[in-house]
């Protein structure tokens, strides 16, 4: 299973899939965009053109585990899918599904920035800046 998101390690969720056996830090292969949704979780989605190689962790889990415990704690906005990966190896992923988005919902894409750790980053570096800029009101 291919985690990029709140399940990763020191992430949110990791918890829900306490069992599985780390493998590898992998990236996809360069057939996606990758959004934030409401800054909550990201959500890959394959494009045929312009899309990027997205980083995250791949795991070894049981049926079980994946069944029973990550995919309960999934967004709804999310499918599990088949994805390609950098080494041209096929794994399951969790797939963004857009008609599942709500109108007005916060979609960023966060493809260039190549991670979710990536983004996270960037948003801590953005409320860091706040006070520097006397935004903080």
């Amino acid at each position: 299973m291919f985690l990029n998101g709140t399940a990763m390690s020191g992430q949110k969720d990791h918890s829900a899939i306490d069992g599985a056996t780390f493998i590898c830090t992998i990236r996809t292969a360069p057939n996606f965009r990758f959004f934030a949704v409401r800054d909550e979780f990201p959500g890959l989605f394959p494009v045929d053109v312009d899309g990027a190689a997205i980083l995250g962790e791949l795991y070894e889990m049981t049926d079980e585990l994946l069944i029973d415990g990550l995919l309960p704690q999934e967004p709804a906005e999310l499918e599990l899918g088949w994805i390609e990966l950098e080494d041209s190896s096929t794994v399951n992923a969790m797939i963004l599904q857009p008609e599942r988005l709500v109108a007005g919902d916060k979609v960023v894409d966060i493809a260039d920035l190549g991670g979710w750790r990536a983004y996270q980053a960037h948003l801590e570096a953005n409320e860091r800046a706040r006070p520097l800029l006397d935004l903080d009101v």
